[in-house]
């Protein structure tokens, strides 16, 4: 079985900013550089063959991703325990029809729709549940900015779970060009 995501890169400059501020939680367990990624959808667990049928169905991605900037700081939360911090990337209209592109051609290839609502981020920190607390890391990043910066591929990455957390393997790349 493959666990498969589409993800987008944010370029090294942007990655140093988002570690600079990985601090002030305790317990959190922050991403290190090789985890920071935009998520454009998560597929999950599939055989071989699927995997190779995703692969396939990436390639008809036609998309000119315009410049992208980080902008605020937030967290999910299960039932109302915080459970994750991310860093917010916009426009986020760009990125939402990114999404919908990705998420029409993994059906087409016969994978489920995705259901949950997309929110355009970048995970900085898993937070268990005997993490600190985040209001003081919120408060501090509330108005993350950043300089406008590119991303001129998407790609597919495989995730594997281990002791030390998950690592990304890329896959394949696709270049985001075109209408």
């Amino acid at each position: 079985m493959h666990r498969l995501f589409v993800a987008l890169r944010p370029p090294a400059a942007i990655r140093d900013l988002l570690i600079d501020l990985m601090d002030g939680v305790d317990g959190a367990r922050w991403q290190d550089d090789d985890q920071l990624h935009l998520t454009v959808r998560y597929i999950g667990e599939v055989d071989s063959r699927t995997a190779d049928d995703v692969a396939a169905a990436l390639t008809s991605i036609r998309f000119d991703l315009p410049t992208l900037r980080l902008s605020g700081c937030g967290m999910f939360d299960t039932r109302g325990r915080p459970n994750a911090l991310w860093a917010g990337v916009a426009p986020r209209e760009p990125l939402a029809i990114l999404h919908k592109k990705v998420d029409q051609a993994l059906i087409r290839a016969g994978l489920e729709p995705e259901h949950r609502a997309y929110v355009p981020h970048i995970t900085l920190a898993r937070l268990p549940g005997s993490a600190g607390p985040v209001d003081g890391f919120l408060a501090r990043n509330v108005a993350l900015t950043s300089a406008d910066f590119s991303i001129a591929h998407m790609t597919l990455y495989e995730s594997h779970l281990g002791s030390a957390g998950a690592s990304y393997e890329p896959v394949e790349r696709y270049a985001l060009t075109g209408p």
